[in-house]
């Protein structure tokens, strides 16, 4: 996988830290919802047991670079 700077800088964070790499992963490739934003970026969510929360995944426009990963406090589930 491919990273940006700002992932790796923003991975850093107290809050981002403890998002497990594998977790990335399992979102990147088997996501719940997937949709292109406005932007051009993907948004791909998949929900995460451990936290018992959506953790969504941010690639750039070429679909392989990571952007930006959270836990995301406002996922709905009728988003696809």
């Amino acid at each position: 996988m491919k990273f940006t700077q700002y992932f790796l800088y923003t991975r850093q964070r107290p809050d981002r830290a403890r998002i497990k790499m594998e977790w990335i992963v399992q979102t990147v490739f088997h996501p719940q919802t997937s949709e292109i934003q406005q932007d051009g970026r993907v948004r791909k969510c998949a929900y995460i047991e451990e936290e018992g929360k959506y953790l969504r995944v941010i690639l750039l426009e070429d679909g392989e670079t990571v952007h930006n990963a959270f836990l995301d406090r406002n996922h709905k589930e009728t988003e696809s």
